[in-house]
């Protein structure tokens, strides 16, 4: 069986091409008409392994729809929808999305999306399985802040990031982010190298998603996210990690 994909899209012609190209591409495929139905049935059967979400819906819309699915989940989220304003497009990402894709669009673009998508969910097996407390230091671990009474250390084997004993809860974009920057400590990535190696679209893709997606990391990892210490910015240039000693 493939990896299962949830559709949260009101309109029935978009929901039933977009189901034929997903299965088409090795998924199993849940429709939800409406955000209502789509959160109803996460509580009853628990988060797919994707989801395609419109913003557009009726009754509850899709902002606060991926709002509530990130109380409880790392699913990644694809946003679909004809809204394409910058402002949208960024309060998309910050609730929670992973990307997003404008209407009208081409079924080729939205596979290409899931698939770069389903590379980055590859780590989501090992995040099962990440930091008990009696699992044994992992060699390739990062110590992100030393700081004594609760350390921020990456684990980046474990698929996991903890600060102290506690799990810190990252999307699986989030996660691949901070394993970027971590792989390279004081040098600057450009936001379209990590365009490149998180996305996987080159400098074909929108930059804004860098910046918003180190914002939400920033919330979790940064003791002062208004002034990181942790990932910083270079103006003009990009972003670099500086461990915090």
């Amino acid at each position: 069986m493939g990896a299962s994909l949830m559709i949260v899209e009101d309109d029935d012609r978009v929901r039933g091409v977009l189901r034929l190209a997903m299965e088409g591409e090795g998924y199993e495929v849940i429709e939800a008409g409406g955000a209502e139905q789509a959160l109803e049935y996460l509580r009853d059967h628990g988060a797919p392994d994707v989801m395609i979400v419109d913003l557009m819906l009726g009754g509850m819309d899709g902002f606060t729809c991926i709002r509530e699915v990130r109380r409880d989940h790392d699913v990644p989220i694809i946003v679909v929808s004809a809204r394409d304003d910058t402002h949208d497009v960024v309060a998309a990402l910050e609730v929670g999305a992973d990307d997003y894709v404008t209407k009208p669009f081409q079924v080729k673009e939205i596979t290409a999306r899931m698939r770069a998508l389903r590379r980055r969910a590859g780590l989501a097996a090992m995040r099962e399985d990440t930091s008990r407390d009696d699992a044994p230091v992992a060699a390739d671990e990062v110590l992100l802040d030393a700081d004594p009474r609760a350390p921020l250390i990456l684990s980046p084997e474990r698929g996991a990031v903890r600060r102290g004993r506690e799990r810190v809860h990252l999307t699986i974009t989030e996660f691949r982010l901070l394993c970027e920057l971590a792989a390279d400590p004081g040098r600057v990535l450009s936001r379209g190298m990590l365009l490149e190696r998180v996305w996987d679209r080159g400098f074909f893709g929108d930059e804004r998603i860098v910046d918003v997606h180190v914002r939400r990391l920033r919330t979790k990892i940064e003791r002062d996210p208004a002034n990181p210490r942790i990932v910083v910015t270079v103006r003009s240039l990009g972003y670099r990690l500086d461990a915090q000693r």
